[in-house]
């Protein structure tokens, strides 16, 4: 790959995704659009941008940006997590709900395994902790390709080896003639998948009370992370929670985003003065 290439192609990921990509990762650049070059017989990312050059297509470059997204998806990623927003962060939050409504939004939720694994522990936990309570699980990626996989709920059998017990793959799952696993009508119903860049404004989302945001923002440069944060920020309801992956901080990034004392991993927006934040 010519320099020069690299360095429209990274221009084009920051431009559209807030990505970020060194030259040391150049490799991950020409993996990540391998298919895409395969598709359109491109012999290599030099004539896929010769050709972007020469006949520009905003959705061609929409989906190029997409597809140089991170897809690191797993049921079960943070087993710990999952269980103490589903018994803890939720009963808590159905306190201070009026209608008894609780919204969940997983932002970059890649092919859907994180919003299934929450959909699935929903199904398993004891009725009364959540009792009366009508709650929404929205997905939400950049990638329609990754939302077309998360919609159908079809995984190959490495997939489904990977975080989920025999007892819930037989629960929830259906055998299909292919050899790959369809996870369940009930919970499929549960999520609803919207595409989404988390860089745009989320309004039309609504506002949720629990976001996650996880080994998403980690691959942007700073001044993005920081406008997809002010986004998913302003979608949450006052006392609602964002939680992030490990090793992925929030704090410095917006000054009205802080550390929750209650519940571990979770931040919260400042309150204005006269307003209690719920955790």
């Amino acid at each position: 790959m010519q320099e020069s290439t690299f360095n429209e192609i990274a221009d084009l990921a920051l431009r559209h995704s807030g990505q970020t990509f060194q030259p040391s990762k150049s490799y991950l650049m020409e993996a990540r659009l391998s298919a895409i070059s395969r598709r359109e017989s491109f012999a290599t990312l030099d004539d896929l941008v010769h050709c972007l050059k020469a006949r520009p297509n905003k959705r061609f470059e929409a989906e190029i940006a997409a597809a140089l997204t991170g897809k690191l998806s797993r049921f079960f990623g943070d087993r710990d997590l999952l269980e103490r927003i589903v018994t803890h962060a939720l009963p808590e939050r159905l306190k201070v709900s009026k209608a008894g409504r609780l919204r969940i939004w997983c932002a970059g939720v890649s092919t859907g395994q994180e919003a299934y694994s929450l959909a699935l522990l929903l199904s398993e936990i004891d009725e009364t902790l959540l009792k009366g309570a009508e709650i929404e699980i929205v997905g939400t990626d950049i990638s329609t390709q990754c939302l077309e996989v998360a919609n159908r709920g079809i995984y190959g059998h490495f997939d489904v080896q990977k975080g989920l017990s025999i007892q819930r793959l037989m629960r929830h799952f259906d055998r299909m003639d292919t050899g790959e696993w369809q996870i369940s009508n009930t919970l499929r119903e549960r999520v609803t998948f919207r595409r989404h860049n988390l860089i745009e404004d989320a309004s039309s989302l609504g506002h949720f009370d629990i976001i996650l945001c996880r080994n998403v923002l980690s691959g942007m440069a700073k001044t993005m992370k920081v406008k997809a944060l002010s986004n998913i920020s302003q979608q949450l309801l006052p006392g609602g929670l964002i939680f992030s992956a490990p090793g992925e901080s929030l704090i410095g990034l917006q000054e009205d985003v802080i550390a929750s004392m209650d519940v571990r991993g979770g931040y919260l927006r400042k309150q204005k003065q006269g307003k209690t934040a719920a955790a």
